[in-house]
């Protein structure tokens, strides 16, 4: 068996291709490398199975893998990604072989070491997934025009609070913003309903995948 440097070495949960289920990029077929391990246990996680296990591959490996699948969009996601430091040469390897890298983390990590040409998709913690209390404000000062941020809400007093750090924060004037409702807990068309009585400059994000497919379906 090959010994992976740990510099090198990754844990990985599972790499496939499918079409992108959330955020801006929804709909647009994409690679995506599922890494494992997270800091955080938020209520309505649907990725728990992220939480263990794994396979060690080496980051260039993965890379390979990547690009065998012949998808320019490639999203490194969790779990939470940057709990491994080699998340960061991955990410930059990946752009050196020409794809367009999204990263989706829940904002409770810093961002400042992610490559600049990365598309960030931070997600904010409101009140109900209990992780409230782990958002990394520092990072908010360090979103620029082509990152997002997401808010998955579980109730109104989610929206509220996510309403309001927005107003608050100014998240509009930095990137687009995207609230998306906790699927099965809060009823899209409500969330409509707030967002339109308050003119909040958000859109609306509803997990694709799960509409399409299965909502416990792995690997699409």
């Amino acid at each position: 068996m090959r010994t992976i440097p740990i510099d090198e070495r990754l844990r990985v949960i599972e790499v496939y291709t499918s079409v992108q289920g959330e955020s801006t990029w929804a709909g647009l077929p994409c690679t995506f490398v599922r890494l494992a391990g997270c800091n955080l246990r938020c209520s309505w996680c649907d990725s728990e199975f992220t939480f263990t296990g794994g396979q060690h591959l080496a980051i260039d490996d993965v890379v390979d893998q990547v690009a065998a699948a012949g998808v320019s969009l490639v999203e490194v996601t969790g779990g939470e990604p940057l709990v491994h430091r080699q998340a960061i040469p991955l990410m930059q390897r990946l752009l050196d072989r020409g794809h367009r890298v999204l990263l989706e983390t829940s904002g409770s990590l810093s961002i400042a070491d992610v490559p600049d040409p990365v598309h960030v998709i931070l997600d904010l913690k409101p009140p109900d997934s209990g992780e409230e209390a782990s958002n990394l404000w520092d990072n908010v000062p360090l979103l620029r025009p082509h990152h997002e941020v997401k808010f998955v809400l579980a109730s109104e007093r989610d929206y509220r609070w996510a309403r309001d750090v927005i107003a608050a924060r100014g998240l509009a004037d930095r990137c687009p913003v995207i609230l998306s409702p906790a699927w099965g807990l809060l009823d899209p068309a409500e969330l409509v309903e707030w967002m339109l009585a308050d003119r909040v400059p958000a859109r609306l994000g509803i997990q694709l995948h799960k509409v399409v497919w299965d909502r416990d379906a792995r690997g699409v």
